[in-house]
């Protein structure tokens, strides 16, 4: 087979396999055949949906790495596991998703400023068979606001939905060392919330916005307080799963959104959320969490690679 036919053929193959814990425990003779080899993946319970094999594997052929990027269906109980038989592999790394990215930072070998403020690892690099995580999921929410909403994060006031897990500890880190204007963080758990405001409080002690509204504070997942919030907010952030599926509710509801709000959900899909639409008919703007998803990846190919990721290679595989 010629060079550019079999690299037509690559590039044709369905991305929609996943291998599983038992297939990495018998790594070397399920991948035996695998050309190129897998030497990057996801990790994710679910992971059926996500775009990042598209996005990557656009960004090795980019790079002409003959090596490809794959999915793992990776249940919570598995991790320890699974995270174990990378070592012994040639994996250069992996990505983490939900409900990986908290229970993976205790579980890395060395964690970098990234992940150590977060608490939480998305990214993981495999060198002399150590774990070393990061964390760009921070880092790729403020360049995607800036991307899809020509705004600053520091600029605005923050209301950020599902603050206690592994994304939104990111993005709460990210908006207070931008020093954004305010930032209320609601949880369904409040006393996450309320841990993860502690942790903050030192970077919110200058006052910024005139008028009563405190620059910090921690919220529970109720209608009156969020409600009593929003008329000081100008960004809503959806770091909650809810949108995944098309049944779901709206995080708030939709008659509490106003013309001001713009909203950014994490959750991307084929179809508008529930929320997207929400705001879209309030008079507000939206945007879902495929821009992020794009510039957390392309940072994640940097630390893999040291080298600058083709982010418009990686885009244009996820606009097709």
């Amino acid at each position: 087979m010629s060079c550019d036919l079999r690299d037509r053929v690559r590039q044709e193959q369905p991305t929609t396999e996943r291998y599983t814990l038992a297939d990495l425990e018998k790594w070397e003779e399920v991948a035996r055949n695998v050309d190129p080899p897998i030497l990057l993946a996801i990790f994710g319970d679910p992971v059926a949906h996500s775009l990042s094999p598209q996005m990557q594997n656009a960004a090795l052929r980019a790079c002409e790495i003959d090596m490809q990027y794959a999915r793992f269906h990776i249940r919570a109980n598995e991790l320890r596991s699974a995270l174990r038989s990378l070592r012994d592999l040639d994996f250069i790394g992996i990505n983490l998703t939900v409900p990986h990215k908290i229970a993976a930072f205790t579980q890395v070998d060395e964690a970098d400023e990234s992940a150590s403020r977060a608490g939480a690892v998305n990214t993981i690099r495999v060198r002399d068979k150590k774990l070393i995580g990061s964390n760009t999921d921070g880092e790729g929410f403020l360049r995607a606001i800036r991307s899809e909403f020509s705004v600053d994060v520091r600029d605005l006031r923050v209301m950020l939905i599902g603050a206690g897990g592994g994304t939104g500890h990111a993005i709460a880190w990210q908006c207070a060392l931008e020093n954004c204007e305010r930032l209320v963080l609601v949880n369904r758990t409040y006393e996450k919330a309320q841990m993860l405001a502690e942790h903050l409080r030192p970077y919110f002690a200058r006052p910024r916005v005139l008028g009563p509204a405190a620059r910090l504070e921690a919220i529970a997942w109720e209608e009156a307080a969020v409600r009593a919030q929003l008329p000081d907010i100008d960004l809503i952030v959806n770091a909650t799963p809810l949108g995944m599926n098309p049944s779901d509710s709206t995080p708030i509801p939709a008659r509490l959104l106003a013309p001001h709000h713009i909203v950014f959900d994490c959750v991307y899909g084929p179809s508008k959320t529930s929320l997207l639409r929400a705001v879209d008919e309030a008079g507000g703007r939206g945007a879902n969490g495929l821009s992020m998803l794009l510039h957390q990846g392309a940072l994640s190919f940097s630390i893999w690679f040291d080298r600058e990721a083709p982010i418009d290679a990686m885009r244009k595989a996820l606009t097709v």
